[in-house]
């Protein structure tokens, strides 16, 4: 994965280029949603009755490849929010996960929750291609950024009304985090060198995290018991999109994932 990492950072750089070849600030300041206020992330987080849900929208992956034949984005979209999701996330990657900014943008159109641009993003210029096709937050990745980067492309996102989910996957990269800026933290369950997952992951890196921190726990959740053991833990959150999209019955899924996550009375 390692070397998948890489390859994926060097495609960005690439598509990087072409952005600002083709878009200047203007073009994207002249969207229909760039100055529109954001659904606050951070908020919908917040879910006192229970484990918040990030439902995802990912047609397929390096791993897995195709997760989900019939892909009808909006469809799937109108289901979570129908289902009143707190919080919706969408892969842009088109090269390795076969997304799109058009799933974005045309999803942004119909929101009813905070949208959460999930990419590979190393460059302000994407943060601007994020706001001006409706994102509400955007996805930062520790692993491949430096210190100063996560500081530079969280300022500029902040900067421009969207929230940051800043995801790490092993506990070597808390020293990069600033928690005074970062307030979302998402904690990768899946090993990056092999692809294994581990839920346990999230429990052993969110004691090290500061307490007024939201903590997302990521990949490999899929039934009650992982919710049950992520309750024993800091998670405020989780995101979840494999188990969504290889559902026959998505609102259904969604409905019992929700019990699931329900905190006792």
């Amino acid at each position: 994965m390692k070397d998948i990492l890489h390859e994926i950072v060097e495609v960005k750089k690439e598509e990087v280029k072409l952005l600002k070849r083709d878009f200047t600030y203007k073009r994207f300041s002249d969207s229909e949603f760039f100055e529109k206020k954001s659904l606050s992330f951070i908020n919908a987080l917040n879910n006192k009755k229970r484990i918040s849900i990030i439902a995802e929208i990912k047609k397929a992956s390096p791993s897995k490849g195709i997760i989900r034949e019939k892909f009808d984005y909006i469809e799937i979209a109108s289901i979570y929010f129908e289902n009143e999701t707190d919080a919706v996330s969408i892969v842009t990657d088109k090269i390795f996960f076969k997304g799109s900014i058009k799933y974005l943008n045309e999803i942004a159109k119909i929101k009813s929750t905070p949208l959460l641009r999930k990419d590979f993003i190393i460059d302000e210029v994407q943060i601007f291609e994020a706001k001006s096709n409706g994102a509400d937050a955007i996805l930062l990745i520790s692993e491949i950024l430096s210190e100063s980067q996560i500081i530079e492309l969280t300022q500029a996102a902040q900067e421009h009304d969207m929230d940051v989910l800043l995801e790490l996957h092993s506990s070597d990269q808390i020293s990069k985090i600033d928690f005074s800026i970062n307030k979302i933290i998402g904690i990768n369950n899946r090993d990056l060198s092999n692809f294994n997952v581990d839920i346990n992951t999230t429990g052993k890196i969110s004691e090290l995290i500061p307490d007024n921190i939201l903590i997302v726990s990521e990949s490999g959740i899929k039934n009650k018991n992982d919710i049950d053991f992520l309750k024993t833990t800091n998670t405020s959150a989780v995101l979840v999109g494999e188990h969504f999209m290889k559902s026959n019955n998505i609102a259904e899924t969604l409905i019992e994932f929700k019990e699931y996550c329900h905190y006792e009375s």
